[in-house]
This record gives C-alpha cells, sequence and structure tokens, in this order.
C-alpha cells in the first residue's frame, strides 16, 4: 500500500464529489473532472433564481451582472490576470479558432506562424487554418520523442521577423510536458510575435500567471478542474481594445463584451466561481482569494506529485509496459503503452475492475503520430486532486491483471 504524507487532506475534497460514491476509481481526469457539490448547487442555485439579461434595475437583473462580474473576478484570481481581460466561450477550441480568424485578417501573404507538436488541436488547427486562408507559413516545433521535452532553441530556430504568433501549450495533455513557456514567450517576444499560450491542462494542475509565463493570451477550460463546460480566454485588456472581432451590430463593443457571442449561460459562471472558490479553499487558511489559491494549489501540486511517483516506481517493476512520460517538468498524466495489447483493450480490462483509464490520442494527434502511435494513441492515466492512494493501488492491479493476460 502506497503512502502519500501531505498538508492537503484529500478524504476532506473527496467527500464534495458524489459520484466518487459509486467506488470508481478514476482516472479519466485530463478529459474532464469530476464535479463537486458546490458547483452543481451553484449551477442549480443559478438557474432557479429569479434572474434576467444583465442590468441594474432589477433584482434579477442585478443578479445577472452580479454573476458574470463574480466570474471575471474569480478567473482573473486563478489565472493571475485582470478581471476586464476575461473573455468567456462555449468552450477552449472555439475561442481559439474565434480568435485566430480575427487576427489573421490583419496577415499577409508570407507571413508566419509557429505551431509545436507537443500541443493539442485545439491550439495548432486553429493556426494552421487561418495561416492556409490568407497565404502565411506555418512553422513546426517537434519534441523530443524519447523524453517527452521541448527544447525553446527549436522554437528560436524558426522565428523570423514575420512571424505573427507563437502557439505553445503550458503543458501537454498527452504527456504532460511542461515546456519552459516564459523562456518560448521571451524568445518570441525579441521576434515581434505574439503568444498564444494553452493552459486546459496546466491550470487542472497548477495555478496559472499570465504575466510569469509572458503570455499574451492563456486560454483554459473551467470543466478540467472541477467546473462546468465552458472556455475562458485571459488577456491584457488594452490589447483586447485592439482587436475587433466579428459581431452583431446591437451588440456591445466595450471589452471584454465584444468577444462574447449571445448571452452568457449565467448558471455555468455561478459554477465557475463555485469551483474556484472550492479550490481556493481546499486548504486552510487566511488571505485574499489569490493567497488562498497559491497555498491550496501548492499543497495539491505536492499531493499529486507524491503519487505519481509512487505510481511510477510501481509501474517500473511491471515488466511489458511502457511509460512515455518523462519529460523533467510535468502534471502527474502518464501515458501507457501494455505489449501485444491495443490500448482500447487495457482500456475495457481495467474498466471491468471499476478503475477508469481511457485509450486514444485525446487530439492531441500530433503527438502521438510524433511518439510512433498514430492515431491509436496510448492509455492515458491522469491523476487528480481528489484520486487515493487506493486508486492507484487499483489501478497497478489492475495493469499487473492486464500484462497476465496478455503473457
Amino acid at each position: 500500500m502506497m503512502l502519500v504524507m501531505s498538508t492537503f487532506d484529500v478524504e476532506a475534497l473527496r467527500a464534495h464529489f458524489p459520484s466518487l460514491r459509486s467506488g470508481a476509481a478514476h482516472f479519466d481526469g485530463p478529459g474532464g473532472s469530476q464535479t463537486p457539490d458546490v458547483v452543481a448547487q451553484a449551477i442549480a442555485s443559478t438557474m432557479t433564481s429569479s434572474i434576467a439579461n444583465r442590468g441594474q434595475v432589477t433584482p434579477a437583473e442585478r443578479l445577472a451582472d452580479d454573476v458574470v462580474t463574480g466570474a471575471r473576478s474569480a478567473m482573473a484570481d486563478y489565472l493571475g490576470a485582470d478581471p476586464r481581460g476575461i473573455v468567456f466561450g462555449r468552450s477552449m477550441t472555439a475561442l481559439t479558432m474565434d480568435l485566430a480568424r480575427t487576427l489573421s485578417r490583419g496577415w499577409a501573404a508570407g507571413d508566419e506562424v509557429v505551431v509545436s507538436r507537443l500541443d493539442h488541436d485545439a491550439n495548432i488547427r486553429p493556426w494552421v487554418i487561418a495561416a492556409e486562408r490568407v497565404g502565411a507559413v506555418v512553422r513546426w516545433v517537434d519534441f523530443d520523442p524519447r523524453t517527452g521535452e521541448l527544447d525553446p532553441a527549436d522554437v528560436a530556430a524558426v522565428l523570423g521577423p514575420r512571424t505573427r504568433v507563437v502557439a505553445v501549450t503550458a503543458a501537454s495533455n498527452l504527456i504532460g510536458t511542461m515546456p519552459d513557456v516564459a523562456r518560448i514567450a521571451a524568445l518570441a517576444h525579441e521576434a515581434g510575435a505574439l503568444v498564444v499560450v494553452d493552459a486546459v491542462h496546466h491550470a487542472a494542475h497548477h495555478r496559472v500567471d499570465r504575466a510569469a509565463l509572458g503570455a499574451d493570451v492563456v486560454l483554459c477550460s473551467p470543466y478540467k478542474f472541477f467546473g462546468p463546460h465552458l472556455g475562458v480566454l485571459a488577456a491584457d485588456p488594452a490589447w483586447l481594445e485592439t482587436v475587433h472581432p466579428d459581431k452583431l451590430l446591437p451588440s456591445s463593443d466595450a471589452v471584454p463584451e465584444r468577444f462574447e457571442l449571445g448571452t452568457l449561460p449565467y448558471e455555468l459562471l455561478a459554477g465557475t466561481t463555485a469551483a474556484v472558490d472550492l479550490i481556493a479553499s481546499s486548504v486552510p487558511g487566511e488571505g485574499t482569494r489569490r493567497e488562498r489559491l497559491d497555498r491550496s494549489v501548492a499543497a495539491t501540486t505536492a499531493y499529486e506529485d507524491s503519487l505519481r511517483r509512487g505510481l511510477e516506481a510501481q509501474l517500473a517493476d511491471l515488466p511489458g509496459l511502457t511509460l512515455r512520460s518523462r519529460a523533467q517538468h510535468r502534471t502527474p498524466t502518464l501515458l501507457l503503452q501494455v505489449h501485444d495489447r491495443e490500448p482500447r483493450t487495457v482500456h475495457e480490462a481495467l474498466a471491468e475492475r471499476g478503475v477508469y483509464a481511457p485509450a486514444g490520442s485525446f487530439y492531441a494527434l500530433e503527438a502521438s503520430r510524433h511518439l510512433g502511435l498514430g492515431d491509436t494513441g496510448g492509455v492515458r492515466v491522469g491523476l487528480a486532486p481528489y484520486t487515493s492512494a487506493d486508486d492507484v493501488d487499483r489501478l497497478v492491479e489492475g495493469l499487473r491483471a492486464a500484462l497476465r493476460r496478455a503473457a
């Protein structure tokens, strides 16, 4: 039995997740975390309240306005951003598609965009499509398939005077690699390029600080860290003032509203605020919400890393299993291959034991192909703050059984 020492109380957090009472061991968090009771309650309460379109005349209007401003404040605290620079959208993918389409109107044939093969396709394809539409050049940056590392020097090698955008992930959703985004951003800025950072997977395990990352634009998805399904974009409000997306004539031209098409989903915004507040309270202590987030996320990160190290030690003793997640800095997300067994078969064998570790390439198609795994990918094991040591033991035993069956 693996022992994990931490100031973080995992059982107290687990008590907030009704779905965990089913007894399943969830390692599918990178695709979307389980939902805590306080988030569901906030969503239900908002939907059943007297609420209307935003305004300041009736209590219903004021409630809607308070929900929106509250969610902007919460996500600003979580992302180290200005609330006036927080944009909500249907998904991170939709926000990135809209951004790429809008920015590309200012590009010309021969301009360049830089994308990495480490990224989820949501931070690749929007830029590739936009570049192709205007005749811009796409510059690809590879990562080391052996170590999973993305070298900033390889980014520097493809930068030039006509580089308009550098799109890079803060953490790979497939193998967990956390590249040196701050260094990449500094190099990109020296070349005069805009830096767009996909922090979807990163934000599930670490506090995001837009300024520290050097990101001009950072995007994430609250449903990866206990919240509901929507996307969030954070940028400097002054820069957003210079960007003019397509919009309806009567809709507001103010920032950030000019980027938000239609009426916002108030109930999902309330759920997002509740998720951030739950994370901030997961370790007792006083201070501002940002200070409490720093303390709580640091504790959950230490807990997850301890679990990961123990799991990796156990997996090293299993013959016939290959672990593809080896970067020096990485999230607690492991990509596994069981020799002579298809990933889906392993996924199904684990599911029979109530252990949920899905198989695939998880939209990180370029990364999976670069690893030599084609479009099939591998078995992804994602640890979350609610993962217990018992969950890990059940996973290891399930993999042992799969290996015995393969033998």
